[in-house]
């Protein structure tokens, strides 16, 4: 149960792990009363080495932590990594790399929409993971030796999982399936908080451009105040207050009392008028600059049945190629494409079409049918049938 907490033992741990092919990796961090998580224990592994990192140790120098998620010879092995790559990124405004996402890789190799690692330790590790200290406080300074136990589980057992993972990638030729995968989690953009771009999170009743427009800049607003003061959104102004006001675009501080959950006090207060400046520019945004929402796609009649029947076949080709539906397509894929043989969909292209894609269409177009044999739904080749006959 190794905690390192001195900077002269991390940079010669940091320094071992760098020789290696792999490290696995995970974080504990607490944001409940942050704006920005705030990161609170590091843990690493390489096939042999173990150990947890106090990020919060006075003194203690992160850097030779910080190369070692750089190198570029080291595959950095994560579980459901999205927030853990946040966590880097926020600190050096990059992505680590190279990635292996092992919730991603079970997708890919049939375990599931989004297995956890859990269900992953017990199926491929045949380890139990004990659960007893997943709401910890990890900002609670000194760390139990159960805390430590616990957190190191979480990148030992995952080495295993790993190795399970990439041979059966490799075994089954999928390894540059998994590769596609990962481009979204290497994106940059992935990690960005845009303030401006805020309002799309709130997904507004109506499209009428000037409650888009004050919408947008309210959430700018309440975006950057709670960066500024490193305090969750909701501690500033609630979600539904912002769209309250968006609506009704008060310009006196009496009328923004009157929105629900916010009081005269602060309708009075800084924060007040710093927001009745946001809905006032919102007011008089030019017309070329208000936010539009993307139009809510009309299908065409009789187009439900159809995609009732893409649902089907999704599920038989995934079951058969032994891969999750979700990583294939999506419901609003599948209504693109029974609307659009040419839809531009990931469905349509790369593995997808050749695992979904293709079928699809041919379901679509009369070429296959399904049917009933004993207990399973079968495909049925009505070309060769018709031949055939």
């Amino acid at each position: 149960m190794r905690l390192i907490t001195d900077s002269a033992e991390l940079a010669e741990f940091c320094a071992r792990l760098a020789t290696a092919d792999f490290v696995t990796v995970d974080t504990e961090f607490m944001r409940e009363r942050t704006y920005w998580p705030r990161l609170c224990l590091v843990q690493l592994a390489g096939p042999q080495d173990a150990a947890c990192v106090d990020p919060l140790m006075p003194g203690i120098d992160l850097e030779p932590l910080i190369k070692l998620m750089y190198e570029p010879r080291v595959l950095k092995v994560f579980h459901a990594a999205r927030q853990d790559l946040e966590i880097f990124f926020n600190l050096t405004g990059r992505v680590p790399a190279p990635l292996f996402d092992t919730q991603v890789a079970a997708m890919v190799c049939g375990f599931g929409e989004a297995a956890s690692y859990e269900t992953l330790v017990n199926q491929l590790a045949r380890e139990q993971i004990d659960k007893s200290m997943r709401f910890t406080d990890w900002a609670a300074r000194p760390l139990s030796d159960r805390q430590i136990a616990y957190a190191l589980a979480d990148v030992t057992h995952l080495r295993v999982v790993y190795q399970a993972l990439a041979d059966r990638l490799m075994k089954t030729g999928r390894a540059g399936w998994l590769e596609e995968e990962m481009a979204t989690l290497l994106d940059p953009i992935t990690y960005r908080t845009t303030p401006e771009e805020a309002w799309r999170r709130l997904k507004p009743r109506t499209a009428r451009p000037r409650v888009l427009a004050v919408l947008r800049e309210v959430a700018a607003w309440r975006e950057r105040e709670a960066q500024r003061r490193d305090v969750p959104r909701v501690r500033i102004v609630r979600d539904e207050a912002l769209l309250e006001i968006a609506v009704a675009a008060p310009t006196t501080a009496d009328a923004l009392a009157r929105t629900r959950g916010l009081s005269q006090g602060f309708a009075e207060g800084r924060l007040g008028q710093d927001l009745l400046e946001a809905v006032a520019r919102g007011r008089t945004m030019p017309e070329s600059e208000i936010p539009t929402l993307p139009p809510a796609p009309v299908s065409p009649p009789g187009i439900g049945p159809i995609v009732e029947l893409l649902k089907v076949l999704l599920k038989i080709k995934c079951e058969e190629h032994h891969v999750a539906p979700k990583l294939v397509a999506s419901s609003s894929d599948l209504e693109r494409i029974a609307s659009d043989d040419d839809a531009d969909v990931p469905a349509m292209k790369g593995w997808r079409r050749e695992v979904f894609g293709l079928e699809a269409l041919a379901l679509k177009h009369g070429r296959i049918a399904l049917s009933m044999k004993g207990r399973r739904i079968v495909m049925l080749d009505l070309a060769r049938a018709e031949a055939a006959s």
